[in-house]
């Protein structure tokens, strides 16, 4: 299977050892690639993220420094991916930021398809248009067949990584905010504006107030 090269790397690792607020906002406009062995090069433009504040964060998995074998990458140095399961149906694609120790991540929500989307769609569930096939956690990671096996992976130093979008891919996103979704039990951490997403974009995930 061909995998394209690109004449950018991946973000520097500094990048994601910023304030995990401002990689969540920095991330929207940024590309993930997938350089896949059996796929080929699956990516996306990042349209939509969610910042989760660790020990401080009651929505956050590792919040109260909450260490378990599923949480334990979140404590990884900023860069490393952070993928999990939830409700025994669905992965999630995360990254991991700040320093070693500091469990914090971005969940990334929706992508805008980029690089192979006929791959995705035979990957991701039947009958969804391009601009649905990444517009949710879950069904981005199914389309790019991410799942389990790709948690901890070094963003900065493997076939998995984010780059700067360059070409046609480059345009200058507005950015809003809101508060997460789905985190209801949360209390008031539920109402933080944590949400960040290019405005009005077609592959956004469909939540309730937009």
């Amino acid at each position: 299977m061909h995998l394209e090269k690109f004449s950018g790397g991946s973000l520097p690792r500094d990048f994601y050892l910023q304030d995990t607020i401002e990689v969540a906002r920095q991330l929207i406009g940024k590309e993930l690639v997938y350089q896949s062995p059996g796929q080929g090069t699956l990516s996306g433009i990042i349209v939509e993220t969610e910042a989760y504040l660790g020990n401080q964060d009651p929505a956050c998995h590792s919040f109260n420094n909450r260490f378990t074998p599923r949480t334990q990458t979140m404590f990884k140095l900023g860069g490393h991916s952070y993928v999990y399961f939830i409700y025994g149906m669905y992965h999630c694609f995360n990254v991991v930021t700040m320093a070693e120790g500091v469990p914090e991540a971005v969940l990334i929500r929706a992508l805008e398809p980029s690089r192979g989307i006929e791959q995705m769609q035979l990957q991701a569930r039947p009958g969804l248009k391009a601009h649905q096939l990444l517009n949710g956690p879950g069904k981005l990671c199914k389309a790019m067949g991410l799942n389990r096996e790709h948690d901890g992976w070094d963003l900065c130093q493997s076939r998995l990584f984010i780059r700067e979008a360059t070409g046609l891919d480059h345009r200058q996103p507005t950015i809003e905010t809101s508060p997460r979704v789905g985190i209801d039990s949360a209390g008031d951490a539920a109402l933080w504006p944590l949400r960040f997403f290019w405005s009005s974009h077609p592959s956004l995930s469909p939540v309730r107030f937009l």
